[in-house]
């Protein structure tokens, strides 16, 4: 048991490190008054990118709660 939190801990951390060096490439190759429009697309994809997981723990979760409901 200890051993997978450990390893948790491990890969969130090795994880996290990677997401900053490429939000900083972003921001490095977005930044000037030309790059206005595609600044605006990559936060939009950005945007669809963190919507798709919240949608389908949403819809797990209300998979779940109707077999629940259907037992009773």
């Amino acid at each position: 048991m200890r051993g997978r939190v450990c390893f948790y801990i491990l890969c969130s951390i090795f994880f996290s490190v990677s997401s900053y060096a490429q939000c900083a490439m972003c921001r490095a190759a977005l930044t000037g008054n030309e790059n206005k429009t595609q600044a605006a697309a990559v936060n939009d994809g950005i945007v669809y990118l963190m919507v798709i997981p919240y949608v389908l723990v949403a819809a797990v979760g209300y998979y779940v709660y109707r077999m629940k409901k259907k037992k009773q």
